[in-house]
């Protein structure tokens, strides 16, 4: 847990406590619910106060409730955009109003300080090398993929790459399960009827592959499938006997926002700080879904 001893201090000489607003793209993600506990209990360990918001994927409220965070004056703003692009207006006002701002789990354009986040690339890599070898480097494999956001791009360039190596691996169809259960199940569901030959599948976070897994485990098929977050359900769906999901690229939600809150803080007291912190992956197969947790 964080403890900084780095009270704002007003004009009287009293210490003010920091003011942290957090901007979520969602909050109905086990990865990001994690992320937003991490945040509070480390804002109570050094005496801040904290504004979350949830854009629900919606650019328009994102931007919406970052400028009420403004209006409020926050001291340091902290941003998983919904739309790296798109959230650059908000970005540029923060900048303006001199408020420290970083990006975290997903980037974002315009003037921020820091950008944390995975290694998303490698994670995509690493999950769909173990996935090819899996299956012995020959099959036809399938891409769910979700949001047209800098770390869903970065883990499907990964697994390309990856998968590039393997002469018997074949991509057959990459299509978007908006990484969302339900609509991963349907999705995956028809490529299964329109791939008799899969054998198969990337999905870009664990809750479309929950998804991607139940429509797996209905057809009977011998369909492996690896993924990336580590949730807690999916290392227990790992764990299973058997079970079709052999393996996640895990992230560190704690450890982002944990790192993120620091580089803002050094920065709002005058330290030079780096533009991008990468932040490692760890592969969970059976094996280690035994001990792993975030």
């Amino acid at each position: 847990m964080l403890s900084f001893s780095f009270p704002a201090i007003a004009a009287s000489g009293a210490a003010v406590p920091l003011k942290i607003g957090m901007s979520f793209q969602e909050l109905n993600n086990p990865y990001f619910v994690v992320m937003k506990e991490a945040l509070t209990d480390a804002a109570e360990s050094i005496g801040a106060t904290v504004i979350v918001t949830d854009a629900r994927h919606d650019a328009s409220k994102q931007i919406s409730d970052i400028e009420d965070m403004i209006q409020k004056k926050v001291d340091i703003l902290l941003i998983n955009p919904t739309d790296s692009v798109g959230i650059q207006s908000a970005v540029k006002s923060a900048h303006e109003a001199g408020i420290v701002t970083v990006a975290v789990d997903a980037n974002a354009e315009g003037p921020i300080d820091s950008y944390v986040g995975s290694k998303n690339f490698d994670a995509g890599h690493i999950a769909c090398t173990y996935l090819a070898k899996s299956l012995n480097g020959k099959g036809d494999i399938a891409i769910l993929d979700g949001i047209p956001v800098v770390p869903i791009l970065e883990r499907v360039r990964g697994c390309k790459k990856a998968l590039s190596t393997f002469a018997g691996i074949q991509i057959v169809t990459t299509q978007n399960g908006k990484q969302e259960r339900d609509h991963a199940l349907t999705v995956t569901e028809n490529i299964l009827q329109a791939n008799q030959k899969l054998k198969g599948i990337f999905s870009v976070n664990d809750t479309g592959a929950l998804g991607a897994l139940s429509a797996i485990e209905a057809s009977g098929k011998d369909i492996k499938l690896v993924s990336v977050d580590g949730t807690p359900e999916a290392i227990e769906a790992i764990k299973k006997y058997n079970s079709k999901f052999i393996a996640t690229a895990a992230q560190y939600p704690r450890d982002q926002i944990r790192i993120a809150l620091a580089i803002a803080m050094a920065k709002k007291w005058g330290a030079h700080v780096p533009a991008t912190v990468p932040v490692d992956v760890t592969l969970v197969d059976k094996k280690a879904a035994a001990t792993f947790h975030w």
